[in-house]
């Protein structure tokens, strides 16, 4: 008799395949797009001690929630829509900075290079920062997929308050390069994060 191994967290996987390939695909596009700038550090594996943190809080919960509860981690239709977060998030990033190509960058410019133009083509006549609406859905995404509850509200929390004030300095930059083209954009152009408007 064979056995047949059981897959009983298939979201623990899922979680490891899409955090890889969000690396992946950074490095990627910084690779096909600015050449110049690619480092080791392109990958953002060591985007910040809280990045770390985050991941590292929502595989404790998720093992400890697992030990004592493991019926509360069953896959089901809430894992479904944590998934569907993930890809649609990881595909507004992915197709985002695709878009941009040079203009594209992981540090917010301070000053305005000759090429840099205000993109507004594709899935940026859409989304403002889609980039941002990404990273934003995949990692609330991730913590559906996971059933982590703890972990999605402070989730929530911070990635709001990273964004909000991450894309309120980098509309001051763009006001400044762009004037008139930027508020004129930014008018007609929602980010589809809550409360960012």
């Amino acid at each position: 008799m064979i056995c047949e191994p059981k897959w009983e967290i298939p979201q623990f996987g899922l979680f490891l395949a899409a955090l890889a390939l969000f690396h992946f695909l950074e490095y990627l596009a910084t690779a096909l797009f600015n050449p110049d700038t690619l480092t080791l550090d392109s990958y953002l594996i060591n985007h910040s001690p809280h990045y770390h943190a985050a991941h590292a809080a929502a595989l404790l919960e998720f093992v400890i929630e697992y030990y004592f509860f493991p019926s509360w981690k069953s896959f089901g239709l809430v894992n479904y829509f944590g998934l569907i977060l993930v890809i649609v998030g990881q595909s507004s990033r992915t197709i985002a900075m695709f878009s941009a190509r040079h203009n594209f960058s992981h540090h917010i410019a301070d000053s305005k290079d000759e090429d840099h133009v205000l993109v507004t083509h594709g899935i940026y006549s859409i989304i403002r920062h889609p980039s941002y609406f990404g990273f934003f859905w995949w990692a609330i995404g991730i913590q559906f997929l996971l059933l982590n509850p703890i972990c999605l509200a402070l989730f929530v929390y911070w990635l709001h308050r990273f964004f909000d004030e991450r894309i309120a300095y980098e509309e001051y930059t763009l006001l400044r390069f762009f004037g008139d083209e930027w508020t004129n954009y930014k008018a007609k152009t929602p980010t589809w994060m809550p409360l960012i408007p």
